[in-house]
């Protein structure tokens, strides 16, 4: 499912295009429990049922809901037994993501130019078939136990993959208007982040378009360091983080203790009415970080006249910041489990394509309020 085109021709026009990628395909998390997942995920986020495989339907060592809302996909797949890869990928590092599958046109010639340029092999090309029709699916591995599924399935028709029927529950409660998968950021171990971003440019053709350093992304007491790939017509953008130097343990480290090793530290998904979107997440919920209200008194000095009415941003906790193109705004859930590890960002962009540079300070401070009522600053 393809999010729409980021027109950045300065920042892409050197994106080696080798490897087409039509958009995000779906996000899939590996949980300890899918049935009560999926619950969560359509009760607090709105999201749709789409498709299930399991016993039901011949898959026997596991079990997936797939969710939908817009062109966001999201899978949750639960092992059926003790001693499973799946298991043990959820004993070492709670609910998390295992997948992201990315839609392109030819998995198998995506397979290979990324083997041939140095990535670990997944999943060899491999064809699933049923009465509507194929899908080819190959994989490479990334940081940590994450990996890319490429799928293509122009000669499909069916309700998601092969092996999945339809899941049609009585329990629908309805959308909040998230439309589709913003980017996806990655946290990695100290000095391993430039090996991930030579990754995806060599591996992939990303091009490495923005630079944060520890200057850009610090409080008092912590700091981290962040590069955002992306790919050629820009529906693909990966930040990747690694901790830097500071006087306590930065939010990075944190997640990498509790996850035990690099991965997807948040998924930013968008909406065309944040406010709207926001205000029905917490009424089913929904927990947001919340910086001071004081942010909110300088608001339009610092990003200018905007559309939305700030008391109502300041009441939901909603960022704002500029760029040369227009400006964003963002919120950020508390993580979604009880290891502080995954959580997402909701965000709106009204022309700009940056991620938040201004808002940074007083998000990781409100980042810290949290570590250190978990006692881990």
């Amino acid at each position: 499912m393809p999010s729409p085109t980021i027109e950045l021709p300065k920042l892409y026009e050197a994106a080696a295009d080798f490897m087409p990628i039509n958009g995000t395909d779906y996000v899939e998390l590996y949980v300890s429990n899918a049935k009560q997942a999926a619950h969560y995920y359509q009760t607090a986020f709105g999201f749709q049922p789409l498709a299930f495989a399991g016993l039901e339907t011949g898959l026997t060592d596991r079990e997936s809901f797939v969710l939908v809302q817009d062109k966001i996909r999201i899978v949750l797949t639960a092992p059926m037994y003790r001693g499973s890869s799946i298991g043990k990928h959820v004993d070492d590092h709670g609910d998390g993501i295992k997948v992201i599958a990315l839609w392109v046109d030819d998995a198998t010639k995506a397979y290979e130019e990324a083997v041939k340029r140095g990535a670990k092999s997944y999943m060899e090309p491999q064809t699933e078939e049923d009465s509507e029709g194929k899908v080819v699916r190959s994989g490479i591995h990334t940081y940590g136990e994450t990996v890319h599924v490429f799928v293509e399935r122009k000669q499909y028709k069916g309700i998601f993959l092969p092996g999945f029927k339809a899941w049609n529950p009585s329990y629908r409660p309805t959308t909040v208007g998230l439309k589709y998968v913003d980017h996806m950021v990655g946290n990695v171990e100290l000095g391993a982040m430039n090996k991930w971003v030579e990754f995806y440019e060599k591996v992939m053709g990303f091009v490495n378009i923005l630079t944060f350093d520890d200057n850009d992304i610090s409080t008092e007491y912590t700091a981290l360091m962040s590069k955002v790939v992306s790919n050629g017509n820009g529906r693909i953008k990966f930040p990747i983080n690694e901790p830097a130097d500071g006087v306590k343990k930065s939010q990075v480290e944190e997640y990498l203790d509790f996850y035990g090793g690099a991965g997807v530290q948040h998924i930013a998904v968008a909406t065309d009415d944040i406010v709207s979107t926001v205000t029905q997440l917490q009424s089913r919920g929904v927990d947001f970080l919340k910086v001071p209200t004081t942010y909110y008194d300088v608001l339009e000095e610092r990003v200018g006249k905007i559309e939305e009415d700030i008391d109502s941003l300041r009441d939901l906790g909603i960022l704002v910041d500029r760029d040369d193109e227009g400006y964003l705004l963002q919120i950020f859930t508390k993580p979604i489990q009880s290891r502080p590890t995954m959580f997402f960002e909701i965000i709106q962009r009204k022309g700009a394509q940056s991620f938040g540079k201004g808002n940074f300070k007083a998000l990781f401070e409100a980042i810290e309020r949290e570590q250190e009522l978990r006692g881990t600053l």
